[in-house]
């Protein structure tokens, strides 16, 4: 028997990247999967992929989530999981973020995961209270305990996500419901390639992490399927690490990392800053995953 069957999941941010792994892990596992995203195309072409259901939703509005979180609770005929993977990032110097760009990054990372949280325990609680396992995975980052250089936004959001987990496991441990975080270092996803487009700044990361590499989607997906299985029915409350770069790597190394991406940007003006600055965020609009989750 496979590892999820029967299990009932939604995914947030599942249209790409990371949230993408996780929904293709989960259904060859045997569950059933809603992958919800901003995109209704990336949605669909995941779900129709796996076999599950599309829902386009903003995580930041709540009622839309709700909503959203209805849809597939009826779709699939119940929920018995939930991932808030839907996330995006920026890297500036913490005085040239707008606070435009910080509600934004909050918004998404932390008032999202909030939301989804929200909008699924009700239906969790009955999985729970009826004999029926039931989890939350949050997506946090290893950001979020040591955030590199230009992160501020970002690095906050998902310790605050971190923080959010602990308080969920205690809360919703006595209805039946695990929650746990995944944090991620570095990993390779479409949205992380203008990184990989410098040599030196991949060379810093790989020559601090242990194993000599950075991490792929997939590893993070293996992980989040194995939380939310029955062989992790005692596990609460837990955050887990991938220790690629992050917090392991020493800080001349981070450093040196931070300044080969900062060189790597256009520096001939202001203008050509801030309209890099703009695209990326504008690019989020077709897409909520971001560069660890």
């Amino acid at each position: 028997m496979r590892g999820l069957t029967g299990k009932r999941a939604i995914v947030t941010g599942g249209g790409s990247g990371i949230g993408a792994a996780i929904a293709r892990a989960m259904a060859a596992e045997g569950a059933e999967v809603a992958v919800l995203d901003l995109s209704r195309e990336r949605a669909e072409a995941v779900a129709d992929e796996i076999g599950g259901t599309a829902i386009t939703v903003n995580v930041v509005d709540p009622e839309a989530m709700d909503q959203a979180v209805a849809d597939a609770v009826e779709a699939m005929g119940g929920l018995t999981c939930m991932v808030n993977n839907a996330g995006i990032g920026s890297l500036e110097p913490m005085h040239e973020y707008t606070p435009k760009q910080w509600d934004l990054l909050l918004d998404v990372n932390l008032k999202g995961t909030f939301n989804g949280v929200r909008s699924a325990v009700p239906h969790l609680r009955e999985s729970g209270r009826a004999g029926r396992p039931a989890s939350v995975v949050n997506i946090a980052s290893v950001s979020g305990i040591r955030p590199t250089r230009g992160e501020a936004p970002y690095g906050a959001a998902k310790a605050g996500v971190i923080a959010l987990t602990m308080s969920g496991a205690l809360e919703y441990g006595p209805d039946g419901i695990r929650v746990n975080c995944v944090s991620p270092g570095f990993i390779r996803t479409a949205l992380t390639e203008f990184a990989f487009a410098v040599p030196a700044y991949v060379e810093a990361i790989e020559a601090g992490t242990p194993l000599g590499r950075t991490g792929t989607a997939e590893e993070v997906a293996d992980v989040v399927v194995f939380l939310a299985g029955d062989q992790a029915r005692f596990v609460t409350g837990v955050k887990i690490y991938f220790r690629s770069h992050s917090t392991l790597l020493p800080s001349m190394r981070k450093r040196t990392a931070a300044k080969c991406l900062r060189r790597s940007r256009p520096t001939s003006s202001r203008s050509s800053k801030t309209t890099t600055t703009r695209e990326m965020f504008a690019n989020w609009r077709t897409s909520s995953n971001g560069p660890s989750s």
